[in-house]
């Protein structure tokens, strides 16, 4: 059943209305009218099973069925700190992290990115893109929440937040001791889960030394290298089977 989200201001007793972008595609591309059944989230986790009532290119308008609290979002709040690869990196990253369960994903600018975004037009135009990438992929995976997408940070900021988190950690290929399931396991009933990967060309050492400095772990992967592209949605499918909802 197709899923739309809408702002909970949109959303009364008995009545949904759509009149964002959505509209012209629940018409014109899936050819939905008067008397479908399409589902739609608020955002905040609850979804609503409406009837439309009416549709054309700028409104749909829903009779409300029945609403129920979504159940496909996992019980703790990971965020993803990413190095900013190139774009089409960038773009998989969120769609397969979203799919996995992510809370939220925050850019980080790093010495060795590839991608440089001059000036901030630029970093709100590729944010705005961003998270559009994001809000397909909740509707697609069933999500009850569009996850966050930040504005680009520095790594200073990302280890201010990552230290708010109950378990924060840094994947790196030179690590040779500590496991990630040493450091998943090391806290019962964690709520937040923050860990920064690399982009293309890995870490600076120096910024390995400020991460660790901080009192954020360096944790190895295993004897295989991943790619930047590789290593978020892995790591999260780790999360979540240690401490999450798959297992």
């Amino acid at each position: 059943m197709p899923k739309f989200f809408v702002d909970r201001s949109k959303i009364t007793d008995d009545k949904i209305i759509i009149d964002t972008g959505d509209a012209a595609h629940i018409s014109r591309v899936l050819r939905l009218g008067k008397g479908d059944i399409i589902t739609v989230c608020d955002g905040r986790g609850i979804d609503y099973n409406a009837r439309i009532c009416e549709a054309d290119d700028k409104k749909t308008v829903c009779e409300i069925i029945s609403q129920s609290k979504n159940n496909t979002e996992p019980e703790i709040e990971v965020t993803l700190f990413q190095g900013l690869p190139k774009a089409s990196k960038m773009e998989y990253i969120i769609q397969k992290t979203v799919e996995l369960g992510i809370s939220r994903i925050v850019p980080c600018a790093l010495s060795r990115c590839v991608v440089k975004l001059d000036g901030k037009k630029a970093e709100e135009k590729k944010t705005l893109r961003w998270r559009k990438i994001a809000e397909a992929a909740a509707k697609q995976s069933g999500r009850g929440i569009i996850p966050e997408i930040t504005m680009p940070v520095t790594l200073d900021e990302a280890v201010s937040q990552l230290k708010k988190c109950d378990i924060c950690f840094a994947p790196y290929e030179c690590e040779e001791n500590t496991r990630l399931k040493d450091i998943l396991t090391a806290q019962k009933a964690p709520k937040k889960v923050g860990f920064i990967i690399g982009p293309e060309g890995g870490f600076d050492k120096s910024e390995i030394e400020k991460l660790k400095n901080a009192g954020i772990p360096t944790v190895t992967l295993g004897r295989r290298i991943l790619r930047t592209e590789t290593a978020g949605e892995a790591v999260l499918a780790m999360i979540m089977y240690e401490i999450g909802d798959i297992n």
